[in-house]
């Protein structure tokens, strides 16, 4: 039987299998997560329940007083229903009631108008927050929580919302407002409270705070060797060194920790890699030069809820664990869910868990990305789970909330989360949510593809993000083709920010495990375009190449990443600017100091850029607007309770003037420069007008 028919009445039995306790129709407001926005379209769009309020498999009713929309149970208890309308665009919401008790849903219809249908919010007086559109207001929801303020009020272009008293007996709330003009949406805003009061101080924002994460990612085996006792190396002939267990441990991350290495960088967030035991023998093969892998990376669980015995003990975890949290850091843990190495106990006693290796054509279905999507295997030693009925998912989704159950984790990163269908993620977030209420665990994935299969995922009942491939590999090849345009990247970032909300919480990467160096890309020595870009490193020493371009150029994506909205992630080794191919020459051991001067000045400059974004209000939660654009530069504002970042780059070789105009409510002043490559300028040019220089390759931040 496949989950996708049998998933709500599956959730019950789920919950009683694994003692999850069924949640009580309680409205408790104890943390800060958001419900994110239902989007339909005109005709009818069918919803799950559970992908707004994951606790909830069913409520007593799901209503609208909003004559536009029309919506019909399709299952008695609402846990599926539909939206018909024929609006175009639309700003409303409906209603989930238990018992006496409503908590909405904002309903977004219609396309986002980034062509001025710009808001963002200039004060706070006696409760009242003030927002500013540069557009008659149409039409205007403001959400406390996850319950509709009443008390928002429309004049022209302002819209003013009332706090809720009740907001005073929380230390972190949060306020949100959506709005639509004649033309379409605005962007929306979303402002943390404390107390009932705006945060407008940097210093008052806390680690569970997502959209002020910077992650970090590392590969335990290739950080840091803690203690030389859990070494252990295949040292197989037939194995090559370097994809064998080089010592790195869950010690030497609490090592790093408690020597200031990811607090002095600016890190708040650590994303380790896979921590389950992995096989003891050698698998998979490599041809030119001849060699198998070790399980160094994690990803060939064996066991899916055992420390590896190479990485550490349980205790040393929750030593980990509880080390990153005395210094502010969360930890995230990589999760594998996918597959299974086939020497898996559990795969031995349930060979037929698996999808099938052989197509009906008689092809193997091995690395079928898109054609297979749902089924297709890594290798033959990893066979892919058949998740899709219940019987595989649930035990498998139990697994997963090991971790979080037993272990103080902040929640994961989810590996191949575009292979895994969407009822996977509804039956761990539903576990989660229903059984640690008061846990506010954050959750992002792994899925390449396009905007509407990358955001299919990301919806508060599945993965509350995912890492914006498309922005990477946009940036990637502006910043290396000039033949490409600056444009491309603008056009990204708002495809995005119309997508996935204008506070999303997807990561911008500087790079991955499973990618070249960037900064060997945009140096020279590793081809854009490059037909085997794992054989490079196998063969030849992966070097920058040009070193001032492609420090430059990494320089820029830091930029990018640390400035628009999501959340910036720096792969190991990238805050130095390493050089090296794909995998496995991407995975070298870490080396914790600069090799030469331009190392040293790229460390400097990510420790500056990232220190930046974690001190401004306006670049954590700032309200995203460009005011120019062309083939080399890009000027954009991020604006937050009347102070704002304007933020300036160039990827061409020759420096540029520009002069921009800022929007209404960004008044032109006293500026201060924050950060800014030599030859760097701004200057008020008249009301509300700006002059900027930037120079070649150079990037600027500048403060009001």
């Amino acid at each position: 039987m496949k989950l996708k028919s049998l998933f709500c009445a599956a959730l019950s039995l789920v919950a009683m299998a694994s003692c999850v306790e069924q949640p009580k129709a309680e409205f408790g407001l104890g943390n800060s997560v958001a419900v994110v926005p239902m989007t339909i379209q005109a005709g009818q769009t069918s919803h799950y329940l559970t992908d707004y309020y994951p606790q909830w498999v069913g409520a007593d009713k799901v209503e609208t007083d909003d004559a536009r929309l029309v919506l019909n149970a399709e299952q008695d208890d609402w846990s599926t229903f539909t939206i018909t309308t024929e609006a175009e665009a639309l700003v409303s919401t409906v209603d989930v009631w238990h018992g006496e008790s409503k908590l909405s849903i904002v309903v977004l219809g219609g396309k986002r108008d980034t062509e001025g249908s710009y808001m963002s919010t200039v004060g706070m007086e006696k409760r009242r927050v003030k927002i500013v559109a540069e557009k008659p207001v149409q039409e205007a929801v403001a959400m406390w929580q996850n319950e509709e303020v009443e008390d928002v009020c429309v004049e022209g272009n302002i819209i003013t919302v009332a706090v809720p008293a009740k907001a005073v007996n929380f230390e972190r709330s949060v306020l949100r407002v959506f709005a639509a003009s004649a033309e379409g949406r605005f962007n929306d805003v979303l402002l943390p409270l404390e107390y009932g009061v705006v945060v407008t101080d940097a210093e008052n924002i806390q680690r569970k705070d997502h959209q002020a994460q910077i992650l970090y990612s590392l590969m335990i085996d290739r950080f840091n060797n803690g203690t030389t006792a859990n070494d252990w190396k295949l040292n197989s002939p037939e194995v090559l060194d370097k994809v064998d267990y080089q010592g790195g441990d869950i010690l030497g991350i609490e090592q790093k920790i408690d020597e200031g290495f990811f607090s002095d960088l600016g890190i708040t967030t650590i994303w380790i890699s896979p921590i389950t035991q992995n096989p003891y023998d050698a698998w998979g093969q490599n041809v030119n030069p001849d060699t198998k892998f070790s399980g160094y990376h994690g990803y060939w669980p064996i066991y899916s809820t055992v420390v590896d015995k190479r990485f550490g003990t349980d205790e040393e975890l929750r030593s980990m664990l509880a080390t990153a949290h005395n210094n502010d850091m969360n930890v995230i843990l990589d999760y594998v869910a996918n597959h299974l190495h086939i020497n898996s106990p559990v795969l031995q006693e349930h060979p037929d868990w698996t999808t099938q290796l052989i197509l009906p054509d008689g092809r193997e279905n091995i690395a079928l990305w898109d054609e297979q999507r749902l089924t297709t295997w890594f290798d033959k030693h990893i066979p892919t789970l058949d998740l899709e009925r219940v019987e595989v998912c649930e035990p498998m989704t139990d697994s997963a909330l090991h971790w979080v159950r037993n272990f103080d984790f902040d929640g994961f990163r989810h590996d191949a989360c575009k292979h895994i269908p969407l009822d996977y993620w509804r039956m761990l977030t539903h576990k989660m949510k229903s059984s640690m209420p008061d846990r506010n665990l954050w959750q992002i994935g792994e899925t390449y593809g396009s905007v509407e299969l990358i955001g299919s995922y990301v919806k508060t009942g599945m993965i509350d993000s995912q890492f914006d491939f498309n922005l990477y590999h946009t940036s990637r090849d502006v910043i290396v083709d000039h033949n490409r345009s600056m444009r491309d990247i603008v056009r990204t970032v708002e495809e995005s920010e119309a997508a996935y909300g204008s506070h999303h919480t997807m990561g911008n990467i500087t790079g991955n495990h499973d990618k070249p160096r960037f900064i060997s890309v945009a140096g020279g020595d590793m081809p854009l375009w490059c037909p085997d870009d794992k054989a490079e490193g196998w063969h030849r020493e992966v070097t920058v190449g040009d070193m001032d371009k492609g420090h430059a150029g990494l320089q820029l994506l830091k930029a990018i990443i640390s400035t628009v909205p999501g959340v910036p992630c720096i792969y190991q080794g990238d805050e130095y600017g390493v050089p090296g191919a794909n995998d496995p020459d991407n995975r070298d051991m870490m080396r914790f100091e600069a090799d030469n001067d331009y190392q040293a000045k790229e460390y400097a400059a990510t420790r500056n850029l990232l220190k930046e974004r974690r001190s401004s209000m306006p670049l954590m939660y700032g309200d995203y607007r460009t005011l120019y654009s062309d083939d080399a530069a890009w000027v954009f504002l991020r604006h937050y309770m009347g102070e704002w970042t304007l933020v300036a780059m160039n990827v061409r070789g020759e420096a540029c003037d520009v002069e921009v105009e800022l929007p209404s409510m960004a008044k032109c002043g006293d500026l201060s420069v924050a950060l800014a490559t030599e030859g760097a300028s701004v200057e008020c040019k008249g009301e509300g007008k700006l002059g900027v220089t930037i120079p070649a390759y150079g990037y600027m931040v500048v403060n009001k």
